[in-house]
């Protein structure tokens, strides 16, 4: 007769046979974003969000055309330099009346480290009889074409058939002939654009945010994403094309098993390590009304001045979330923060705060000998004053979510994958005491011999990039093609991503 343990082990095995179709991930870098890969877990192992870590002031908003309202921005590597197109205007608060006195421009801030940025003089659009400023475009900027620029989204082309005077493109919030939609410009060098076509693109949304578009390598075409309103609900949809023309029929997104919540923007982007996945970190939009707490933030009087204009413009508070995607439609969105307001002394409490820019780059740590970071943009100190901050977070590459296990230990298996490569890597943090363990597996989950827990070396300390070595070596080419399960087994330790190459 078995025993109980012989037979919860049977049990546990038997319970890897299923109908589960392998997974072919060839040398594709997977993230631990979500259980999508996962068949089992085990002890302690969880998926851990992990938020970035505030970094400096890249870029001060005080020049005299821009001002303390400064939201939508776009940040990406260009050549050798780094773009961060950014949108401007300035809110004063009179009694019952909010007023913008300098207008809504799109300005153009650069970067030869992506971590300060300043303006260059573009000599383009004038500004109080002077063009010697960073403005790209006003409203009337663009002959045959009145534009929305405080609602304008500047986008590099990575479509590798993308004509030249096309690379740069704008999404523009516009009104053409009544109807309010999105209309499209182009350019070739990001500075001087002309119309792309002659009507709106996209019609089927409200568009009052950040609307962007990108070019999906993986699935070979553009994706939109842009705000409505579901009732009351602000929400994101998305449409696709292959031409930046035509698009296909708007959808909303989906959350699977989180709640309904008020989401202002959407930031989404494929990950250029693993451009499978789409990040991306919207704005959350909380108003409890005027309680006890929401007169003990900051600055209360300019609050309350706010708040003369409209109740809920000095008493709603906002955030950054995170949320991923394999689909561009279906999102994993954590309910914790991944931006919170921080200390009182931050002045982070305000209505648009915590609005992140789109877009990831990456830039070099500040300690020696490290791998490169990620770095993302946030707003801070938003309508307070008489500017605002682009305050700059690091993050280590991959790092949104891991595998986590305490130090008494937690596993994992996968599903059934075919790869291609002949090394394992991974992304992987232990503490001293902590370590990782992998075990090559068949389909059916037997241990492989020469790939076993008790073959593998052990595995500890922090790096972006390591690959796992057995007894035999590191080569695992003679089970390419193969269906295969990874077993992790981990203590005190992250796993953030791995691949075979």
């Amino acid at each position: 007769m078995k025993s109980a343990p012989a037979i919860l082990t049977i049990m546990w095995m038997s319970s890897l046979v299923h109908a589960d179709e392998p997974v072919n991930i060839s040398t594709r870098r997977e993230l631990m974003i979500d259980d999508s890969l996962i068949a089992t877990m085990n002890g302690s192992v969880k998926l851990q969000m992990h938020r970035p870590v505030r970094r400096n002031v890249a870029l001060k908003t005080d020049a005299p055309w821009e001002g303390n309202a400064c939201a939508y921005s776009s940040v990406f590597h260009d050549g050798k330099k780094y773009r961060m197109y950014y949108t401007t205007n300035h809110y004063v608060n009179r009694e019952k009346r909010l007023e913008e006195p300098r207008g809504r421009r799109l300005c153009c801030a650069v970067s030869d480290d992506g971590i300060h940025f300043t303006r260059p003089e573009l000599g383009l659009v004038e500004f109080a009889g002077s063009k010697r400023n960073n403005i790209v475009l006003g409203a009337d900027t663009v002959e045959g074409v009145r534009i929305d620029p405080g609602h304008t989204t500047i986008i590099r082309d990575t479509n590798p058939d993308c004509p030249p005077d096309e690379r740069y493109k704008a999404l523009c919030r516009s009104p053409v002939k009544g109807e309010l939609g999105l209309f499209a410009l182009k350019s070739a060098d990001g500075f001087h654009f002309s119309r792309l076509g002659d009507g709106l693109i996209i019609t089927d949304g409200y568009f009052d945010s950040e609307n962007l578009a990108f070019w999906d390598s993986v699935r070979r075409e553009y994706r939109a994403y842009f705000r409505d309103f579901d009732g009351a609900i602000r929400g994101i949809k998305t449409a696709t094309s292959a031409d930046f023309r035509t698009w296909s029929k708007v959808k909303w997104l989906k959350y699977p098993g989180a709640p309904t919540e008020q989401l202002y923007t959407n930031q989404i982007i494929p990950y250029a390590r693993a451009p499978q996945v789409f990040v991306g970190f919207p704005k959350r939009y909380i108003d409890r009304g005027w309680v006890d707490s929401t007169g003990k933030l900051p600055e209360p009087e300019e609050r309350k001045a706010r708040a003369n204009a409209s109740p809920r413009f000095g008493s709603v508070v906002t955030d950054a979330l995170m949320m991923t995607s394999r689909d561009g439609v279906a999102f994993k969105r954590w309910g914790e923060a991944f931006i919170r307001p921080g200390p009182s002394r931050t002045n982070s409490w305000v209505y648009g705060d915590n609005l992140v820019s789109w877009g990831m780059i990456s830039t070099r740590s500040d300690l020696p000998q490290s791998a490169d970071e990620l770095s993302i943009f946030a707003i801070e100190g938003y309508w307070t004053g008489n500017s605002q901050n682009f305050r700059r977070y690091s993050m280590r590459v991959d790092g949104f979510v891991s595998m986590q296990a305490l130090l008494k230990g937690g596993e994992f298996t996968t599903k059934p994958l075919i790869f291609d490569g002949s090394r394992l890597e991974i992304n992987y943090s232990t503490s001293a005491a902590g370590s990782i363990h992998v075990e090559l597996q068949d389909a059916k989950g037997m241990p492989i011999p020469g790939f076993t827990l008790a073959e593998c070396h052990e595995i500890f300390g922090d790096e972006t990039a390591r690959n796992v070595a057995w007894r035999m070596g590191e080569d695992v080419n003679k089970l390419e093609g193969q269906p295969i399960r990874l077993r992790f087994v981990l203590k005190d330790a992250d796993l953030f991503s791995f691949r075979f190459q």
